[in-house]
């Protein structure tokens, strides 16, 4: 699988249970937060959207985590985004955490363009389809 994007992320004792592994909720965090810097590293500003007259943002439809591994106190683990298909207002995208080259958790995300004053879905924006398979091609 080609990573399109990692974020590295160390593992705090905030993200972390009282046995010092991270919490398994933390990691739909991590994983938001690698999306919204993929999507800022593409050139956009998520805040350009929300601000606009008719706000844009996507939200998340459907999320599959697979553990496979913990991850615990102090370790540094990356987040990797690839974007797998992009369908009118549909994101799907595949995200793998892992530490030291080890697969921790792989999560397949489903994303929704939407307008938000409205609560619809629209057609993810032309301009970010281009620079999402643009992005691709390049890693390829």
């Amino acid at each position: 699988m080609v990573k399109l994007y990692k974020l590295p992320i160390r593992i705090y004792y905030e993200d972390t249970d009282a046995g010092g592994i991270v919490y398994y909720a933390n990691y739909l965090k991590f994983a938001e937060r690698a999306r919204t810097e993929f999507v800022r590293s593409l050139g956009f500003e998520q805040r350009e959207d929300l601000e606009s007259d008719d706000k844009f943002g996507f939200i998340v439809r459907r999320a599959e985590l697979e553990y496979l591994k913990p991850s615990r106190l102090d370790d540094l683990i990356e987040i990797s985004c690839e974007v797998e298909d992009v369908k009118g207002a549909t994101v799907e995208a595949c995200q793998i955490v892992s530490c030291n080259g080890e697969e921790r958790v792989k999560i397949k995300v489903t994303l929704v363009y939407i307008s938000l004053a409205k609560m619809r879905p629209q057609r993810v924006p032309e301009k970010m389809v281009e620079k999402l398979w643009e992005y691709k091609r390049e890693v390829l």
